[in-house]
C-alpha cells in the first residue's frame, strides 16, 4: 500500500520550491454546478467565499511581486462578487490572468456580460469539458450541462476566443472514473475534430488532468471499495520524468481566507504552509523570494500528479 513516505522517497530531490511563477487563487466553493468529481465540493450551497479584504491582500502581493501569473479558480469564481475587481485591479501587476470556468456560469442571471468582460481584459479561459459527448458530460455534471457548455463555447468563439491570433481558451479533460487520461495530443485532436464538425467550435489547447483521490471523487472510490486499487494504479504508473515540472514547485494556492498552500489539492486537505510556531501563513505575510527552497508538503494524493504523462493545472507534464 502506498504511503506519504513512499511518495517522498520516489520524489526525492524535487520536493523543494523553486522560483514562484503562478499564484492560484481559490475564491471559494460557491458554484452553479454540483459535479461528481469535484475535489473542492463546489455547489450552489457553497458558503466559503472570499471577501473584499482578502482579495485586496492578493492584489497587494501581486503589486509587490510583479510579473506573476494570476490563476483564478473556485467553485465558480465568477460568482464571487469580488471576482471582477480582482481581475481589473491585478491587471497592472500580473504577467497574465486566467480563470478556470465551468462555462455554464456564463448563462447565470447577471453574468450575461461576462464573456465580453473577459475578452475586454484579455483573460485566458481554462474551461472544463470532461468529454465531447452529451452522455458523458451530463452524466458527470448534470442533465443539460453539455448543451449549455456548447452554447457558451459558441458565444466565446464569437467574442474572439479560440480564433487564430485571438484570445486563448483551453479545454480541460478529466477521466470519468478511476483510470488515467489518454495521451493529451491524441485527445486534443479528437476534441477538435468532433467539436468543429458537430458544432463549429474551435479552441486552442486541450489539457488532461488526472483525478486526485480526494473530495467527492475520493469518497466515491471509498464507497465502491476502489480507493486502494486507484492508489495502486497511480503508484504503478509513477513517472520520475514528471518531477521537474510538478506544479507545486512553482505555484502557490491561496484559499478564500488568504491562507497559502502548495497546491489546490493540499488546500482541500488542510495541508497548509505553517510558520515556526505552527500557525497558517497568510499571503499578506510572505514574499515570492521567501518561498524559494521551502519543503513541499505531500500525501498519497500526490501520486496523481506523477502518474503516466503527469498531471497539473496546466495539463500533462511530459
Amino acid at each position: 500500500m502506498i504511503t506519504t513516505k513512499s511518495f517522498e522517497e520516489k520524489a526525492a530531490g524535487y520536493l523543494e520550491r523553486g522560483e514562484l511563477q503562478i499564484v492560484q487563487v481559490n475564491m471559494g466553493n460557491l458554484c452553479n454546478q454540483d459535479c461528481l468529481h469535484c475535489h473542492v465540493g463546489g455547489s450552489p450551497r457553497g458558503t466559503r467565499n472570499m471577501d473584499f479584504k482578502t482579495a485586496e491582500t492578493i492584489i497587494s502581493f501581486l503589486r509587490n511581486n510583479p510579473g506573476l501569473t494570476l490563476d483564478i479558480t473556485g467553485g465558480a469564481p465568477e460568482l464571487n462578487p469580488n471576482f471582477r475587481h480582482l481581475v481589473m485591479a491585478a491587471m497592472p501587476f500580473a504577467g497574465s490572468i486566467m480563470v478556470r470556468s465551468n462555462l455554464t456560469v456564463m448563462l447565470e442571471p447577471g453574468q450575461e456580460d461576462l464573456p465580453g468582460f473577459l475578452a475586454d481584459h484579455r483573460v485566458k479561459i481554462i474551461a472544463s469539458l470532461p468529454c465531447y459527448t452529451k452522455v458523458n458530460v451530463d452524466g458527470q455534471r448534470g442533465t443539460g450541462t453539455f448543451e449549455k457548455s456548447i452554447r457558451v463555447l459558441r458565444i466565446l468563439n464569437r467574442s474572439g476566443y479560440g480564433r487564430k491570433n485571438g484570445l486563448i481558451i483551453d479545454l480541460v479533460y478529466n477521466p470519468g472514473g478511476g483510470f488515467l487520461p489518454g495521451e493529451q495530443k491524441e485527445l486534443e485532436m479528437a476534441y477538435k475534430d468532433k467539436l468543429k464538425s458537430d458544432f463549429g467550435i474551435t479552441f486552442n489547447n486541450l489539457l488532461t488532468i488526472t483525478n486526485a483521490p480526494i473530495g467527492r471523487f475520493g469518497r466515491q472510490l471509498k464507497e465502491e471499495n476502489k480507493l486502494n486499487d486507484y492508489l495502486d494504479l497511480l503508484d504503478e504508473n509513477f513517472n520520475r520524468l514528471t518531477l521537474p515540472n510538478i506544479m507545486c514547485r512553482s505555484l502557490i494556492s491561496v484559499d478564500y481566507r488568504g491562507v497559502i498552500y502548495d497546491c489546490d489539492f493540499n488546500q482541500v486537505l488542510g495541508l497548509g504552509l505553517k510558520d515556526k510556531e505552527g500557525h497558517p501563513i497568510p499571503i499578506s505575510s510572505i514574499s515570492a523570494k521567501k518561498l524559494v527552497g521551502q519543503k513541499i508538503l505531500t500525501d498519497t494524493h500526490c501520486f496523481s500528479c506523477t502518474a503516466g504523462s503527469g498531471s497539473s493545472c496546466g495539463g500533462a507534464l511530459t
